[in-house]
């Protein structure tokens, strides 16, 4: 029987780009943040506090369920609430969970290919039973679709054995969730939904209709966004829904939900928004601040700022810096704005960019003292 809910609003009332709160997907994501709490800087002060109080236990599940079921529990439309997607979960059948899971797994390109739209038909020559025959096959078939770096063995053996037993996996991923919101999410979205909902509402007042996908992605995550790589994601789908998250920091996240990418960004106000929001701004101005207070950053800063362009392996050699350490600063001093990237004879290379320092300045002048300071001059610093 088809879902009652699945046909509420029209296709035709919805636009192409919007901005809109989506508190199912936010959920999710700041779950999955959650493992990436050792790999990225910068990342919300909840996902840092939670993690460190979650259990041996609950970090576990968490690991798998967010990682080696995140495309059975990924929504596939929009909720008006998480517990409302929860309700959700538990009537959905184990085996629809589990062909919700494969299916996705099995339109994603494979290695190499070309990629595929989530609404094509399963790829011919699929068979689930096959698949699922052996934990070999199974680690055999995302190997196919994931760089080897990105398939754990280990988490994926164990997926494996609960995808084997649909009622089982169903019952970790609905546990699993309900408890996570029930100890640590719930509370936590209540703090935070009004200040989402101002990020809302104020990209609501801005007329996003006559932009591209990208110029729009562009205006709301405040970035230069490289356009090859981001014009091949806006366009998986017929629409974009980007949506304001309190716990991502910097970074950008899109995830493809049915005909629709959503892209999640750090709750913000559009650039020269009237919008009354001073606890938007504050958590802004953190954000910005946050890719600043590291002495290493910093230092990564003042020597591409002296030294002109740099190349990453540059910056490891000349800073005395490991191949992680490098590559976590520079992911936050890219994503916060500070350092422009571009690709150079294979590598990376990254120039700073004076526009944002000044615009972090400005932020934080408007905030505490009410105006913005003088024009400042990057060049001053080198003096």
């Amino acid at each position: 029987m088809a879902d009652p809910l699945q046909n509420l609003t029209p296709a035709a009332t919805i636009p192409a780009v919007r901005v809109e709160l989506e508190p199912t997907n936010n959920a999710i994501q700041s779950l999955v943040l959650l493992e990436r709490n050792n790999e990225l800087s910068g990342l919300g002060v909840w996902i840092t506090n939670t993690y460190a109080a979650m259990s041996v236990e609950e970090r576990h599940r968490n690991y798998l369920v967010m990682i080696g079921f995140y495309n059975a529990v990924l929504p596939e439309r929009s909720f008006p609430s998480f517990p409302a997607y929860l309700n959700h979960l538990e009537r959905t059948s184990p085996q629809a969970l589990l062909d919700k899971l494969m299916d996705r797994y099995a339109r994603m390109p494979l290695k190499g290919g070309a990629s595929c739209d989530p609404l094509d038909a399963l790829p011919e020559g699929y068979d689930q039973r096959q698949v699922l025959a052996s934990a070999a096959n199974y680690i055999e078939f995302l190997r196919q679709r994931f760089d080897v770096s990105h398939v754990d063995v280990e988490l994926e053996t164990e997926a494996y054995s609960y995808a084997i037993n649909p009622p089982a996996m169903k019952s970790l991923i609905v546990d699993h969730l309900r408890a996570m919101w029930n100890q640590y999410l719930a509370a936590e979205w209540k703090r935070v939904t009004l200040l989402l909902q101002s990020a809302v509402n104020a990209f609501h007042q801005v007329d996003l209709s006559h932009l591209s996908k990208l110029e729009a992605a562009r205006l709301v995550s405040g970035k230069d966004l490289e356009e090859e790589k981001w014009q091949h994601i806006l366009d998986r789908a017929n629409k974009v829904t980007f949506v304001p998250n309190a716990h991502i920091g910097p970074y950008l996240w899109a995830t493809t939900q049915e005909d629709t990418v959503c892209v999640l960004f750090g709750a913000r106000l559009p650039k020269g928004s009237q919008f009354d929001a001073p606890d938007l701004s504050r958590a802004e101005i953190i954000v910005r601040l946050n890719a600043l207070a590291d002495d290493t950053r910093l230092r990564i800063l003042r020597y591409i700022l002296e030294n002109g362009e740099q190349r990453s392996q540059d910056l490891i050699q000349k800073l005395d810096l490991s191949q992680s350490a490098a590559s976590r600063h520079l992911q936050q001093l890219s994503a916060t704005g500070y350092l422009t990237e571009r690709r150079c004879e294979g590598a990376k290379c990254y120039q700073i960019n004076p526009e944002r320092v000044e615009e972090t300045l400005q932020a934080i002048s408007a905030f505490l003292i009410g105006k913005a300071p003088s024009t400042l001059d990057i060049r001053h610093f080198t003096n």
